[in-house]
């Protein structure tokens, strides 16, 4: 049970008797219920931030270790409850999704489920796979950090009307991350294991899906981008596409595309995206450098290629572009999450392009 300190020379002494044995205060400041202390780390990071965790956490504080000189304590605030109750409100939303992206499922195979509701069968290929693809990729999350020792939430998922019937799915981390470790392997995970489903969804998918003529009145509409990693899936699967020819793609692959498209978002380095949770653990506060760039990225891909960027770097701006640091900031990646976290970037590259959507016309 927390027991807050209620005066400031209170919370010093307090923090003080903590330190013993692990960290010698030279300098300390306390502004807005956060203790900023200079020193000297006695012991090595990773045993002194567990050790002070331990400690201080029953109290309602946590240490956030900068460098071996450089420890901040930052006071546990309330989380504000989203809802105020446990797995029927994650149940409830799965199963209005369910609802919404059936229906976008059906309209897109050109069925009426108003005039006649057994047609909302034809939407079931499509729903099914993309909230599989969706729930796969939160749960790679989920179990990664519950791995950890991270308390998490549930994926609750977000139902639209209109689009693609679902403005994604997501999870709330309510306790600190401890160390780049972690961070980096609950951000990775999320997109490896929804790319699991989603790329055999692409293969079963093609091969059910329809070699048309470019052009055909029948067929004019909304057109889609082709990724490397969906262009390389496809020539392996159908093989060289005639020219002057078209895949009509099956609601199976076409939810595919979707998890490459959504994983190409996820991936993006900004803020708290899984991609911003990588770039931390790999540059640390150089991270936000690399966010801001990024933006600028997007915003020049919105001009020449598809608005929707513009988008999303203007959402990332209002979310913001920081990432709190994990407890322990001062211990490394090792050489193999390195090696990964940059061959991250390489499947950002392969999943995302330029130009998503846009009109065909017949």
């Amino acid at each position: 049970m927390a027991s807050w300190l209620e005066s400031e020379d209170d919370v010093l002494l307090f923090l003080e008797r903590e330190m013993a044995g692990v960290f010698a205060i030279r300098e300390r400041r306390l502004f807005d219920g956060t203790v900023r202390l200079q020193g000297k780390l006695l012991i090595d990071p990773v045993t002194a931030v567990a050790e002070l965790t331990e400690r201080l956490a029953p109290h309602g504080y946590y240490p956030v270790l900068r460098s071996d000189e450089d420890l901040t304590i930052l006071r546990a605030r309330p989380a504000k409850r989203l809802f105020r109750t446990g797995p029927w409100v994650n149940i409830v939303l799965l199963l209005a999704t369910l609802t919404t992206t059936v229906f976008v499922g059906a309209a897109n195979r050109g069925a009426n489920p108003f005039a006649d509701p057994w047609s909302l069968a034809q939407g079931l290929p499509f729903a099914v796979t993309l909230l599989l693809i969706l729930g796969v990729h939160e749960l790679g999350h989920y179990f990664t950090a519950r791995r950890y020792g991270i308390t998490v939430t549930l994926p609750y998922f977000i139902p639209a009307p209109v689009g693609l019937g679902t403005f994604g799915a997501f999870i709330r981390m309510k306790s600190p991350v401890t160390d780049r470790q972690a961070l980096f392997d609950v951000g990775i995970a999320g997109p490896l294991a929804g790319l699991c489903v989603a790329l055999p969804a692409i293969v079963v998918g093609l091969h059910w899906s329809e070699l048309i003529l470019t052009g055909a009145e029948e067929h004019a509409g909304i057109a889609l981008g082709t990724p490397l990693l969906f262009s390389l899936l496809q020539w392996l699967t159908l093989g060289p596409i005639p020219e002057g020819g078209d895949v009509l793609l099956h609601p199976v692959a076409f939810a595919g595309w979707i998890g490459l498209f959504v994983t190409a978002l996820n991936l993006l380095p900004i803020g708290q995206l899984d991609g911003g949770h990588i770039a931390y653990a790999l540059v640390g506060r150089h991270h936000r450098r690399v966010a801001i760039f990024t933006v600028l990225v997007l915003i020049g891909m919105g001009i020449a290629y598809w608005p929707g960027w513009l988008f999303w770097a203007s959402l990332s701006l209002i979310l913001g572009l920081k990432h709190p640091p994990p407890l322990n900031d001062v211990t490394r990646l090792d050489d193999r999450r390195r090696l990964v976290g940059f061959a991250s970037l390489l499947l950002l590259l392969s999943v995302m392009t330029p130009s998503p959507f846009h009109f065909s016309e017949s």
